[in-house]
């Protein structure tokens, strides 16, 4: 089976998710973004997290149909940007904040991977190279957040024993948001 083929057959059972969440995707990238080259990669990054975000909610799976072809994506399109806007600090920047973010999240699968699977691993790799692009302190926002809003959500899911300490709970989701979290306010700052 073609990697198109199998992307097709995980998205499918998220298709609405994703048509629905892909417009405000684009126009949050767009906005992040700001006026320049890197916007194309953020779109495609948002498209994809909205799909992955709706796929590990339901599954608990970041699948390589979508991780892989996404990360090679947006890797060609933030260096096509580096070299369109000359600005090599931030290809180079990008490239040590997706190793960084997934060497980080490899370490923490090895020591418990039935706590962490490797598709946040995979993951953290493209949210590394994105949130780099926009500077080391986007990148340490999207290190801490997702285990903040994850561990509150446990904290929540626990006190209202609604899960126990064994309850897997899909660990993507937190990444992203904790990743569009750290976006958003980075272009709020950059703003005022």
């Amino acid at each position: 089976m073609s990697l198109a083929q199998r992307a097709r057959d995980e998205l499918s059972p998220v298709r609405r998710a994703v048509l629905l969440g892909a417009l405000p995707a684009v126009v949050w990238a767009a906005w992040v973004s700001g006026p320049g080259w890197a916007a194309p990669a953020l779109a495609v990054a948002g498209v994809s997290g909205v799909a992955l975000f709706a796929i590990d909610l339901g599954t608990h799976r970041l699948p390589n149909a979508l991780t892989y072809p996404t990360t090679a994506v947006v890797a060609v399109l933030l260096v096509g940007a580096g070299a369109l806007d000359g600005d090599w600090d931030a290809v180079s920047r990008s490239l040590l904040g997706a190793l960084a973010l997934g060497v980080g999240y490899l370490m923490l699968h090895l020591i418990n991977p039935s706590g962490l699977g490797f598709g946040d691993v995979k993951l953290a790799v493209l949210l590394g190279m994105v949130t780099a692009w926009f500077g080391w302190p986007v990148l340490w926002a999207t290190m801490l957040l997702p285990f903040l809003l994850g561990g509150l959500v446990a904290a929540v899911l626990l006190i209202t024993r609604r899960a126990d300490r064994k309850t897997a709970i899909a660990f993507g989701p937190y990444m992203l948001l904790g990743a569009l979290v750290a976006l958003s306010a980075g272009r709020i700052i950059a703003v005022a």
